[in-house]
């Protein structure tokens, strides 16, 4: 079967993520709220003026038709109070009406600008309205909709015949003041750790480093790996032949072509990367790694690439995008390469699409060199073999025929596909609480997919499309023994083994149903301290590891240090942080560090991506944006921001009975001996009541 509706399945799939991503930072509209008079009295009516200006080529859906149809009607949300109160609904002025054929009903909407209005009736002097409102923006374009939500808090004040309005424009310039305060604050914090000689800002910069060159490594291997799959190995000798014929005889003129179609290959990619790192920022990145459509969604691309590459369907780009840019590699030249390099990105898309999306979201960490640097890792290493073959193109006779091989190396992809894309889902699942993908699970689906794929390595199990095995090649069985080892590893972690291998992909401990490991230290049979149960708040969701007792809340559990005496350790952390589950066990597995967690530190783990929704009256109104976080995952992460300029995971911070600081926090690190020296000189800080600046 093929999928010749013009890769409609994959298309969709990733333009819905494109569209959840988009809405977390495209604004296609500014909005201001304010009222429609300048003086009022009690009894009086007046009106609540949104006005909105929109981006071109963008409309917002009006409030005045059937929400059933399809698309999200405004809605409008007033916080009541004693100052006035509301008459009638939400009016929109003069939207444009239109029997809509997608959503088979009429619609209303607003273009260029957008209006509502409210009306309400004053009953005291000093009118306080506040409240929130939500819109759904489309544009015909790109195909795009997003989502967005503005709030607004207005002050009506009669006095001698003059009203003073405080609408969202103050609250920005507060919000404006506040951040250069803040600026004020991160310079002398600066000017402080230089005068203490503190390496931390060395060693953030030389992690950096280290992230931008790991990023760029696992890339280029990702290019190397694309290029001996079905799609891309049989392209090198039609890429040869096309070069050996575009000088014209001349060798010099068809090596110069060569050149540029490998530096196309590179701009190509790379131009991708660069506009994703000018729309990516940290808001898309934890939107990208914690919110449940983009991580459902990637599951599914991945399931649907790992069916393709099973051979239940054919994935193809569109006909007339490939037709047309093979019709523009007659040009020769120049563009004639260019072209050439275009088509090779299309046709081999169906392969390489996954390795490029995986490249993406793992640099997806709100730096903007990130996904630049991935990509251009990817494209020199996927270029180098086509440009090289191009230049010596007597290099071919040496190369391996296409074959059977290639269809293998193919389905081995689908199985690593279809087990990678179970981390997407996980995410969600650890996020969200669902309960669908507990760590037994997990590597339950984990240890069948590999023991499959080490049946197939052997030849025991075929699919329609493979050629049969005669025999086994070395390289084959090695690829064999190395599978079924990995799943022989991975057995044990069913039963409480930590797996600190794929402490980065697999569920936390915590959500294993039978833990060996627990069992016996909770009924005394370890050799430590028994640490008692803690009925912490949010405990019943939220869990520490290796069986440690602690907090989920800041004031509970700074309560719990005054009461105890005992300095307090603070985990900043992420359902979806890998790099906090392997310190969690590579570093906190240790039983030097599990002794001073355990018995000198009370714990407190902030989830920053925790989609908990708590009571209103445990709302918090930012410093930092002036936005009031609703879940626990965000005030978390407000916190952290607020009181340490930070938002990256894992972050430890030491603090004594009073909040002070008993050292420099510490960031990703696997030294268990430096993370030892840490807790040791935190404990020594809080015993001699030394504190240090941050």
């Amino acid at each position: 079967m093929k999928l010749n509706f013009k890769f409609a399945l994959v298309f969709i799939l990733s333009s819905m993520i494109t569209l959840s991503a988009f809405s977390q930072i495209v604004q296609p509209a500014k909005w201001k709220v304010e009222f429609s008079k300048k003086d009022v009295k009690v009894g009086e009516t007046l009106e609540v003026l949104i006005k909105g200006d929109l981006e071109d080529t963008w409309h917002v859906y009006s409030n005045d038709f059937d929400p059933d149809l399809g698309p999200i009607v405004a809605t409008f949300n007033f916080v009541k109070n004693d100052s006035y109160e509301l008459v009638g609904k939400v009016i929109p002025i003069n939207a444009h009406k239109h029997y809509d054929e997608v959503w088979e009903g009429e619609v209303s909407y607003f273009e260029k600008k957008a209006e509502f209005r409210q009306t309400i009736k004053a009953l005291k002097a000093n009118v306080k309205i506040s409240g929130s409102f939500e819109y759904q923006a489309c544009t015909d374009v790109s195909g795009r909709c997003v989502t967005g939500e503005e709030d607004f808090d207005l002050a009506l004040t009669a006095k001698a015949g003059t009203v003073k309005v405080a609408a969202k424009e103050a609250v920005k310039e507060t919000v404006a003041k506040k951040e250069e305060t803040k600026e004020v604050v991160a310079v002398v914090k600066e000017e402080v750790k230089a005068d203490t000689k503190d390496a931390a800002p060395v060693e953030k910069e030389k992690k950096s480093k280290k992230g931008l060159w790991a990023i760029f490594i696992a890339a280029f291997i990702g290019g190397l790996i694309a290029i001996v799959t079905p799609c891309v190995f049989p392209m090198i000798p039609m890429t040869v032949s096309y070069f050996m014929h575009s000088g014209g005889g001349n060798k010099a003129k068809g090596r110069m072509n060569a050149f540029f179609y490998g530096f196309s290959i590179i701009a190509i990619y790379t131009i991708i990367g660069t506009i994703l790192a000018v729309v990516m920022g940290p808001d898309f990145a934890n939107f990208l790694s914690t919110h449940w459509i983009p991580n459902v969604l990637f599951f599914i691309i991945f399931v649907v690439f790992a069916f393709s590459f099973f051979g239940m369907f054919e994935i193809t780009m569109p006909s007339w995008m490939v037709n047309k840019s093979v019709a523009n590699e007659d040009k020769g030249g120049f563009m004639g390469s260019f072209f050439m390099a275009f088509t090779l990105v299309l046709v081999s898309f169906s392969c390489t699409g996954p390795i490029v999306g995986s490249i993406l979201v793992a640099s997806a960490g709100g730096e903007v060199l990130m996904p630049i640097i991935g990509m251009l890792g990817f494209s020199l290493a996927f270029a180098l073999p086509f440009t090289l073959f191009a230049i010596f193109p007597g290099w071919l006779n040496n190369m391996p025929k296409s074959g059977g091989w290639l269809n293998s190396v193919k389905v081995v992809l689908g199985f690593l596909e279809l087990a990678l894309g179970l981390k997407f889902l996980s995410i969600a699942d650890q996020t969200y609480h669902w309960g669908i993908l507990d760590r037994e699970v997990y590597l339950a689906i984990w240890i069948v997919i590999f023991t499959l794929m080490g049946f197939y390595l052997l030849g025991k199990l075929m699919f329609s499309h493979d050629s049969p095995v005669k025999h086994v090649s070395v390289p084959r069985l090695m690829l064999a023994i190395a599978t079924f080892s990995f799943v022989v590893y991975m057995i044990p972690g069913m039963f409480g083994a930590p797996l600190k291998a794929l402490s980065g992909f697999t569920p936390p401990k915590s959500s294993l149903d039978f833990d060996i490991q627990s069992m016996v230290r909770n009924s005394g049979g370890s050799g430590g301290t028994h640490q008692a149960k803690i009925n912490a708040k949010y405990s019943d969701f939220l869990h520490l590891p290796h069986g440690l007792q602690g907090y989920f809340d800041m004031d509970e559990a700074k309560a719990a240090a005054k009461a105890q005496n005992k300095p307090l350790f603070i985990d900043f952390t992420g359902h979806g942080c890998v790099n906090c589950r392997e310190m969690e066990s590579n570093v906190w597995s240790n039983p030097e560090v599990l002794r001073r967690l355990r018995d000198d530190y009370i714990i407190v783990a902030m989830y920053v991506d925790d989609k908990k929704k708590l009571p209103k009256e445990e709302w918090v109104v930012s410093n930092y944006d002036g936005k009031t976080k609703k879940t626990l995952g965000k005030i978390n992460a407000n916190y952290q921001i607020e009181h340490y300029n930070v938002n990256a995971q894992p972050y430890y911070v030491l603090l004594d009975n009073e909040g002070q600081a008993l050292h420099t926090p510490r960031a990703y690190d696997l030294d268990v001996d430096a993370f030892v020296k840490f807790l040791d000189e935190g404990i020594k800080n809080f015993k001699n009541g030394t504190s240090v600046a941050l």
